[in-house]
């Protein structure tokens, strides 16, 4: 019989005949909560004995299953046909949901890759966050921005491909069309492919391809071929070429000096050891190619409390590997991991060659991987002295504002309001969250004014209020629905759920129908981006709704814009913060957050609203041509700036389309 009494289960008894008529299967189980929020999802080849071992005697679990059995409130599952199946589904619905009781790789989603699109014409080398099959290469993930960065620029200094971050294809075809190169080929930096007489394609396309054996870990093929061109230009009396090569095979060799050389073998393999401490966990993967060291790079995971180490490995293994953009021969691991048997066969078919899972017990690869747990331990340090400096920053500025304003305890959840427009026009309202003096983007909120007329940002401010609080009120029961007559009509479907392209996380546009319950969590502090008028009005529509308990403040930039103050609502003076306070780097920080979501937001609004207006009344210009003029020239000014015999060049217009248009720009 299982143990129900320690869940939050209703119908107990309804619920042990569904566990009954679960098959001995393969499959996917997911655990829910009363709220019907996915908490966890597994797999088992036999799917009801699996699932019936959570309600055993909780002394028999570990922590972390006690809490998450003590939140069952219901179950779904889906039966597969072989445990592999069940492996690939289980994954799936992992990165889906992100449930809060898996061991998930942290922002698995965001994770950036070197993308070379050798589709095109005139290859470039640049970061991405997305992996589609386009025709280009991919190599990663990697474990942040910063280490895409540099690589790309080793490999820029390496190889002179056009510059990654600063060689649009509009920049390219204006210097091919001006016959002259930019900077960065005086700088030896590009080749200068936009000039034809500088670089042939046949000669530019062996620089991208030097660039994809050097990710690939082919670096001596490469220093071979340099040293044949070398001796080749040296015979033919072409000193200053020669010079080039010679720079270039030495800033190659000093590079291989840096990489650890295997002896035994000339494999691939990738190298995955782990570092634990108090529930955090950080993966180091040394990436080794053609029996060299070419890159190190370690990875965070979230939920690991009372979790295995062979379950975090296996976890880390098949996420990591989904969106991986090339999967080598041999993994080797510090430990044997449940199901390894499974997890090679998935790593064979998604790699489309043999992958075996190694743990050496001796020799030079024992050795690197000690070295890779060495990196992991340090690098889970970092991590941990980091967290503890952030901690102890937010919590002695939170204790400061509790003091300064007389608040009853910490402010833990802060909300910021900000207002912004021009000249009274696509006037937005920006809503922030910070949670322990951290930003929460997932609760970033956005509001489109739209019963105020012009620039009064007090009237718009309390609008947006208004609408904010009006759905805490409908989240907490307390009104049956939303005065929409107030509220407005819903935005246009292509900015409702835009996000800001500048955030990890994705934030809620505000005009929505529909209100979830994260609108009933209520703010410890309110700040507002302004001086007396906002704060007594924010006051205001607090009191008018019954939330004037919730403390308010605003934040006011001083006579000279040189320092931050707080300004209480009907208080004569508002209250100076010192330069060296925790309290104001935390208050400006918050500040400047709203002001950014707010007017990032603004800007879209205008900038669509720029040029969608002329377009949308040229009869004939539909949603392709817009497209292809933008890709054309870049943006509305480069139209702006086109020739009437220019615009009628691009893919897709005419003569007549083109006069139109100009009239109109």
């Amino acid at each position: 019989m299982p143990n129900l009494h320690y869940t939050t289960i209703q119908d107990q008894e309804a619920f042990e005949e569904r566990l009954k008529s679960v098959p001995l299967q393969p499959g996917v189980y997911l655990w829910k909560d009363s709220s019907g929020k996915i908490l966890y999802v597994g797999k088992s080849k036999a799917l009801r004995d699996r699932m019936r071992s959570y309600f055993g005697a909780p002394k028999g679990l570990n922590g972390k299953t006690r809490r998450l059995v003590s939140l069952i409130a219901d179950f779904d599952y889906i039966l597969t046909s072989s445990e592999l199946e069940a492996l690939v589904l289980e994954m799936n619905l992992i990165k889906q949901h992100r449930p809060k009781y898996n061991v998930l790789l942290k922002d698995d989603k965001s994770y950036p890759y070197i993308k070379i699109t050798l589709q095109e014409t005139w290859p470039r080398i640049f970061t991405t966050r997305k992996v589609v099959e386009d025709g280009a290469r991919y190599f990663g993930p990697f474990a942040s921005a910063g280490s895409v960065r540099s690589t790309l620029k080793l490999l820029n200094k390496l190889f002179h491909f056009r510059p990654p971050y600063d060689c649009s294809d509009v920049k390219f075809d204006r210097h091919r069309k001006l016959g002259k190169p930019c900077m960065y080929y005086d700088i030896r930096r590009c080749l200068g492919p936009c000039v034809p007489e500088l670089a042939s394609n046949e000669e530019y396309r062996k620089a991208i391809a030097d660039a994809c054996l050097f990710l690939e870990g082919k670096s001596e093929q490469i220093v071979r071929d340099l040293r044949q061109k070398m001796l080749a230009a040296s015979n033919a009396l072409e000193f200053e070429r020669a010079a080039y090569l010679r720079d270039q095979i030495e800033a190659l060799e000093t590079v291989l000096e840096r990489q650890k050389v295997l002896k035994t073998a000339a494999t691939d393999q990738d190298v995955i050891a782990l570092a634990r401490e108090d529930g955090s966990a950080v993966v180091q993967i040394f990436f080794v190619r053609g029996g060299k060291l070419i890159g190190a790079e370690p990875f965070t995971l979230e939920g690991t409390e009372d979790s295995a180490d062979q379950e975090l490995l296996g976890q880390f293994l098949t996420q990591f590997y989904d969106s991986a953009a090339s999967i080598p021969n041999n993994i080797v691991l510090a430990e044997h991991i449940e199901e390894a048997e499974i997890i090679e066969r998935w790593l064979t078919q998604k790699g489309g060659h043999r992958v075996a899972l190694n743990v050496p017990r001796r020799g030079e690869t024992r050795q690197l991987l000690e070295l890779a747990a060495k990196n992991a331990v340090q690098k889970l340090e970092e991590v941990r002295l980091q967290w503890l400096n952030s901690s102890q920053r937010a919590i002695g500025a939170l204790s400061e504002l509790r003091d300064l304003l007389d608040l009853p305890g910490l402010p833990r959840r802060i909300e910021c309001y900000d207002i912004s427009n021009t000249q009274g026009t696509n006037s937005v309202g920006s809503m922030v969250v910070f949670d322990g003096g951290e930003p929460k983007k997932g609760e970033y909120r956005r509001f489109k004014i739209k019963t105020v007329e012009g620039a009064n940002d007090v009237a718009s401010l309390q609008e947006v209020l208004r609408r904010r609080f009006r759905r805490a009120q409908q989240a907490q029961g307390e009104i049956l629905e939303i005065n929409h007559a107030t509220d407005a009509d819903q935005p246009p479907p292509d900015l409702a759920d835009a996000p800001d392209p500048s955030d990890v996380g994705t934030p809620s546009d505000a005009d929505g129908q529909e209100v979830d319950e994260r609108w009933a969590e209520l703010p410890d502090l309110l700040i507002i981006d302004g001086g007396k008028p906002q704060v007594n009005a924010a006051k205001a529509v607090l009191d008018e709704l019954s939330f004037g308990h919730i403390p308010v403040v605003g934040a006011t930039k001083g006579p000279t814009r040189d320092r931050f103050d707080l300004q209480l609502p009907h208080a004569p003076a508002p209250i100076v913060l010192p330069r060296t306070s925790p309290a104001l780097h935390l208050v400006q920080q918050i500040d400047e957050e709203a002001h950014r979501f707010a007017i990032t937001y603004h800007r879209k609004l205008r900038d669509k609203n720029a040029f969608v207006s002329p377009l949308v009344e040229i009869p004939g210009i539909g949603p392709k041509r817009k497209q292809a003029l933008l890709k054309h020239f870049g943006s509305l000014e480069g139209i702006r700036q086109a020739s009437v015999d220019e615009l009628a060049s691009v893919p897709g217009m005419t003569r007549k389309a083109a006069e139109e248009l100009k009239n109109l720009m």
